[in-house]
């Protein structure tokens, strides 16, 4: 049990400091250059995330688990205050004061959500309270369907508008992931009575073969731009940010997958 809890804590950091620690490049990339305040702030962030994602390669395989538990509260306390800045941020682009920044609104509500959703995260290892398996399914694709539906709408407007087939492509993704994400808000409001085995399979079946789709677009769009074949304002980066989060929505769905599959094999066991 300590051994899953270390492994799911430091792989849990992994992924998401890189992700902060990206997310306060994009930000900076969006300032203007008299928002010396904000660009300093980003920098402050930039140097925190990588700081913590260098930390937690550290670790040897034998740390004791309260080390752990120690560095997941101060990454929680981290992910809070990146959380507050890009609420800040927010705040300061609906109310018209940083007129000529390039941050979409939305973007920045994106990346504030996977900020809440990381140190959400960071808190339930802690206390050693995850959701049961049901409706961690249901959460979890609420959340990364929200996400990924996002992703198709940057990329079609950060796509110059020359690039009309590859602006189609994402406007389809855009449209696909916003009614997966209905489908799930249905099923999240139905439950407890929705979260049945066959009806979670297939939500996870038909959530996969979606992403898969999405992934390989967006795998396409970045070897694109990083080959300078496409015309964009995407920075490589974000196209490869981008890519690596829907890697990880896909890594959930097999889990989930996995484990219900076997928690079904358990019920036609015991009956």
């Amino acid at each position: 049990m300590a051994d899953a809890f270390i492994a799911r804590s430091l792989n849990e950091i992994q992924f998401w400091s890189r992700i902060m620690k990206e997310h306060s490049f994009f930000l900076r990339l969006g300032f203007r250059c008299e928002d010396t305040q904000l660009i300093n702030e980003a920098n402050y962030f930039y140097n925190l995330f990588e700081g913590i994602e260098q930390k937690s390669y550290s670790f040897r395989e034998d740390v004791d688990p309260a080390t752990i538990q120690q560095f997941n509260m101060e990454v929680h306390t981290a992910a809070s205050h990146i959380w507050a800045f890009k609420r800040k941020v927010l705040g300061l682009i609906l109310t018209c004061q940083l007129p000529g920044q390039t941050n979409f609104p939305l973007l920045v509500d994106h990346i504030s959500r996977e900020a809440n959703y990381f140190r959400n995260r960071l808190f339930e290892l802690n206390q050693g309270k995850l959701e049961p398996l049901q409706d961690a399914i249901i959460d979890e694709n609420v959340f990364f369907l929200k996400i990924m539906a996002d992703h198709a709408k940057f990329i079609g407007h950060l796509l110059d508008p020359s690039e009309r087939k590859l602006a189609d492509q994402a406007r389809e993704f855009s449209h696909d992931f916003d009614q997966l994400l209905y489908q799930a808000k249905d099923l999240e409001s139905m439950r407890p009575q929705s979260q049945t085995q066959p009806l979670l399979s297939q939500f996870l079946d038909q959530n996969r073969v979606s992403v898969k789709s999405l992934r390989d677009f967006k795998q396409t769009a970045k070897q694109l731009i990083e080959q300078c074949r496409i015309k964009s304002i995407i920075h490589p980066l974000l196209a490869d940010h981008v890519f690596r989060e829907a890697e990880r929505f896909l890594e959930i769905i097999d889990m989930f997958e996995g484990a219900l599959t076997y928690s079904g094999q358990q019920v036609a066991i015991r009956h």
